[in-house]
């Protein structure tokens, strides 16, 4: 609700500042803003006046705030990035935001639709349109993904799960012609692209149907690449976003030592949702467990989480669990 205002007073702002004035601002913020920005200015068609100073007066007061600011600003936003998302995320973001513009060209396919990138890259060799969809949004990449055909889905999913490195000048040259992404290259310097986490968010994105289609044609090529993609798209947290049902069913068909491992390497969140689809008795038996039990090695814990997971996605593929859908929705199987 809070971000849904954020929004709402961003675009009043943006109809307040005129045609000129927001098209300056809306040069600096990102695609995906700039969608939800527009979606919201073209419902507006008449702002009351109080709501107009309203927005302008929150405006002001914020930025009146930060007048006459002398920060060291990439120290700033670093911390700021680090504290939001984590250091792993934040220093690859913060990576992104200071390379050069060597993959402008890439990044105006960001604002095309996916059917139009699909008709520009479908003809190209799956190692360039690999490399192309891993530097796209896994949801914009997983669209344009379902408008090829099922053989070149599954050798560009080959590709980005074990590509690992681009050498700058050739990424510099795939943004000129989009073309020939490995060729011409000069520098020995190499950015980390690709991999198997990539081919798993990617992969979160595509429906049910299609996503099994998918993996059982990866499996006939290399079975250790769908095991890990598998691995990387459905983790022992992830359980945290099945519904209560769901949870309950995959108790029904969980050993209670086999659970008392996993649960001691699971966070507080997923460890309560779990104890609150027990009957009192059986988690009041379960925390006095868990209490008493001393420390438990961490392969032990992972190989009991995986024998778990192992029975979870068993439940899914035969219908009897729902997994909420990572893409926004949610998938039923």
């Amino acid at each position: 609700m809070a971000q849904e205002n954020s929004i709402l007073k961003a675009a009043i702002l943006m109809l307040a500042l005129g045609e000129e004035g927001a098209s300056m601002v809306m040069k600096h913020v990102s695609p995906r803003d700039v969608q939800k920005l527009s979606t919201v200015m073209t419902t507006l068609r008449k702002v009351d006046q109080s709501a107009v100073a309203e927005t302008l007066r929150d405006f002001f007061s914020f930025a009146g705030e930060g007048a006459s600011l002398n920060i060291d600003t990439d120290s700033f936003t670093r911390n700021v990035l680090t504290q939001a998302l984590g250091q792993e995320t934040a220093a690859g973001l913060f990576e992104r935001i200071l390379e050069n513009q060597d993959s402008e060209g890439i990044e105006n396919l960001k604002w095309m639709d996916a059917s139009a990138v699909a008709d520009l890259i479908r003809y190209e060799h799956p190692q360039i349109i690999a490399t192309i969809l891993v530097h796209l949004e896994p949801e914009q990449s997983s669209q344009i993904l379902s408008l090829f055909n099922e053989d070149l889905r599954k050798d560009t999913m080959l590709r980005i799960a074990t590509l690992e490195e681009i050498k700058p000048q050739a990424l510099k040259e795939l943004n000129v012609v989009l073309a020939r992404l490995l060729s011409g290259a000069q520098t020995s310097a190499k950015k980390q692209i690709g991999g198997i986490r990539a081919a798993a968010e990617i992969m979160n994105y595509i429906g049910q149907a299609p996503q099994q289609v998918l993996m059982d044609r990866i499996k006939e090529y290399d079975i250790d690449i769908a095991e890990k993609i598998n691995d990387e798209m459905f983790t022992f947290d992830d359980i945290i976003g099945i519904d209560d049902r769901g949870i309950q069913t995959i108790l029904r068909d969980v050993q209670s030592d086999a659970l008392i491992v996993a649960l001691k390497g699971a966070n507080a969140e997923l460890r309560e949702k779990i104890l609150k689809n027990m009957s009192t008795r059986a988690a009041d038996m379960m925390r006095e467990d868990l209490e008493n039990r001393g420390p438990v090695k961490l392969s032990e814990v992972e190989a009991q989480q995986k024998e778990i997971l192992v029975v979870v996605r068993g439940l899914i593929e035969d219908g009897s669990v729902m997994l909420p859908g990572k893409g926004g929705g949610e998938d039923y199987v």
